[in-house]
């Protein structure tokens, strides 16, 4: 399948004495490991209705093994499993493979199957880049629907995420000034949105004001995702919808990609 993260793999379940085997040895199936208990839990449930379908998502290192687990299904040419696959939804996904596995993945499991991926960026989450991306050094890339959203959750569909590099030239500035406006509007939202989305003196002492001395690590913020799905405009996922990269052959309305990624 190409190159991949041995810590991403071995996060899922990898045997490290035996690779991927389709089945547990003996010896190993007491260790509960991620990817063969989840896999086997689904073929219960989809055996139960021949309608289920289920979505595999995740945030950070969730992202990478919700990437990763479609991946070795289809190693094993589970069929049926990959048939109920709706979609990969990931928030602040670092990268996981190489090219070659950028290739397995959209041919073996994106087009083949008619999954849907869309990978979520917020602001200037650093998780998802390295400080020299512009230009690429890394052996690993991105690949999928790339949904981007600003501090103000405005979002929008990119190729890839902008300002790769993080030393760019006044990049530190722009950081500094988005960090400085997230610590003003986590005072303000609850006021406009509701209780809903009040921080807590923790939150705001620990994650919002740090962020003023380390611009950029604050973004990887799971709050910040959730707010970004759950603020963030019908028009990014109706244009999603259009877009034949990942819902090509879907009837499924932006409407209910946002109820459903809100779910998740």
């Amino acid at each position: 399948m190409g190159k991949i993260h041995g810590g991403f793999m071995k996060a899922l379940g990898l045997v490290m004495e035996h690779g991927w085997p389709p089945h547990l040895p003996a010896d190993k199936r007491d260790k509960n490991l991620a990817y063969y208990a989840i896999r086997d839990k689904l073929k219960e449930r989809i055996d139960l209705n021949k309608e289920t379908k289920f979505i595999v998502t995740g945030h950070s290192l969730g992202g990478a093994l919700a990437v990763l687990f479609p991946a070795i299904l289809a190693l094993h040419g589970e069929t049926k499993l990959l048939e109920r696959l709706e979609g990969i939804y990931t928030f602040g996904q670092p990268r996981v493979g190489d090219g070659k596995f950028k290739s397995f993945m959209e041919e073996q499991v994106l087009d083949r199957y008619g999954v849907k991926y869309l990978r979520f960026v917020y602001c200037n989450d650093l998780i998802t880049r390295l400080p020299f991306d512009d230009p690429v050094t890394s052996l690993y890339t991105h690949f999928g629907t790339c949904l981007y959203f600003n501090s103000c959750y405005k979002g929008q569909i990119l190729p890839e995420e902008p300002h790769k590099n993080y030393f760019e030239t006044f990049g530190g500035t722009r950081r500094f000034l988005n960090a400085l406006f997230e610590l003003v509007r986590c005072l303000y939202l609850p006021l406009l949105k509701g209780g809903d989305y009040r921080e807590g003196l923790a939150m705001i002492l620990m994650v919002r004001f740090s962020a003023l001395a380390f611009p950029g690590a604050a973004d990887h913020n799971p709050l910040d995702y959730v707010n970004a799905t759950r603020l963030g405009s019908m028009e990014v996922f109706q244009s999603a919808e259009s877009s034949k990269k990942w819902l090509k052959n879907s009837a499924t309305s932006g409407r209910e990609v946002q109820d459903k990624i809100k779910y998740c």
